[in-house]
């Protein structure tokens, strides 16, 4: 009995490898993904009229459209027009677009937070608009925004699941050969399961535990 409820764990060592590869994915396009949200920002928030229709296009889209749906699109829709990604680089431009969609209003509401009083006395130093981004309006919103950046990095790696449908070789996809060789679904679902929780728990227990320390330093 006890042989059949820890079976699963014989699974864990099969997809490892699987493991790297959602890992690399997440970290692909979230180092994509956040720079492109900041861009987004400044496009959106700036003086433009054709610049900030075409970033809220991008924003509302990468918002609006399922991130499946943005996976699909890219892998099987762009071969119809010529263009043939791989799964794996099909992948990060969806997760980076959406990634990208994503954390634009999290450093919009970020910089929005910073104190009014911040700018004025940055003016009053004789700062230009590119020095008072840089030095004072920047950092402190970076501090604002690293938690929520950190919670949508577990979300991500989390929604890396999604990319087996395209066969990118992650855990998933790993976990569904292996069940298609053994017919012990269960097992293997289960083991995928704790391969995932053992990532995302401590990692949103950090998260907690940074947001309540960098919060007492605001």
């Amino acid at each position: 009995m006890i042989d059949d409820l820890l079976g699963w764990t014989e699974y864990v060592p099969e997809l490892a490898g699987g493991l790297g590869v959602a890992l690399k994915l997440t970290a692909i396009s979230l180092l994509l993904g956040y720079p492109l949200g900041l861009l987004l920002v400044l496009i959106t928030d700036g003086s433009s009229k054709l610049l900030r229709g075409l970033g809220l296009v991008i924003v509302e889209f990468g918002r609006g459209i399922p991130l499946l749906v943005l996976l699909l699109i890219v892998y099987q829709g762009l071969p119809q027009v010529e263009l043939t990604p791989t799964a794996m680089v099909s992948a990060v431009v969806a997760f980076t677009w959406s990634a990208g969609a994503y954390s634009t209003e999290i450093i919009r509401a970020s910089l929005a937070a910073v104190p009014r009083g911040q700018s004025e006395a940055a003016d009053a130093a004789g700062m230009s608009d590119r020095e008072r981004f840089r030095f004072i309006i920047f950092p402190q919103a970076a501090r604002l925004a690293i938690p929520p950046l950190m919670n949508l990095a577990v979300q991500w790696f989390q929604f890396s699941s999604l990319a087996y449908v395209i066969t990118v070789p992650e855990i998933m996809q790993s976990a569904y050969f292996q069940g298609t060789v053994t017919f012990d679904y269960l097992s293997v679902f289960i083991a995928a399961a704790f391969i995932y929780a053992a990532v995302t728990i401590p990692t949103s227990a950090l998260v907690t535990r940074l947001e309540a320390r960098l919060g007492r330093h605001l």
